[in-house]
């Protein structure tokens, strides 16, 4: 199988999550995907995830409820170690759907509200930090 070439950063889309064209980093240093999560709250054994921002107008505030999630822990790149709802959902990257896992994460004061690492990249794709939004460019 050859691996199509992604920029370091790209719009992409989370249909299950009613996120459309949301800025992603590439980010081979990460090795769990990450998405912002503005709020959080577990109840009868659901999760229930609030994805707003407003930095990011595409996320909107719904809420989505997850029935199937874990707990992870994720290692940050100053060696800190946090432990994160996981969920499993569906990305759209060059017009394909792709499963991802995704932890959910407060990036409120981050640039990109959507980490993509390595544990989703491999096999799929190599990395070109010369070039952005090649996906997005692809099907627009």
């Amino acid at each position: 199988m050859t691996k199509k070439i992604i920029g370091r950063t790209d719009r992409i889309d989370f249909p299950k999550l009613n996120l459309l064209n949301i800025e992603a980093k590439i980010d081979t240093g990460a090795y769990t995907s990450a998405i912002h999560c503005s709020e959080i709250i577990e109840e009868n054994s659901t999760l229930k995830c609030t994805f707003y921002s407003e930095g990011h107008p595409n996320f909107s505030g719904k809420q989505i409820t997850f029935e199937n999630y874990s707990l992870t822990n994720v290692k940050s790149s100053n060696g800190f170690v946090e432990n994160r709802y996981k969920v499993k959902s569906e990305v759209i990257i060059f017009g394909k759907v792709y499963k991802i896992n995704l932890t959910l994460s407060t990036r409120e004061e981050m640039r990109f509200p959507v980490l993509i690492g390595r544990q989703f990249l491999k096999h799929k794709f190599m990395v070109d930090v010369d070039l952005h939004d090649l996906s997005y460019n692809a099907t627009s």
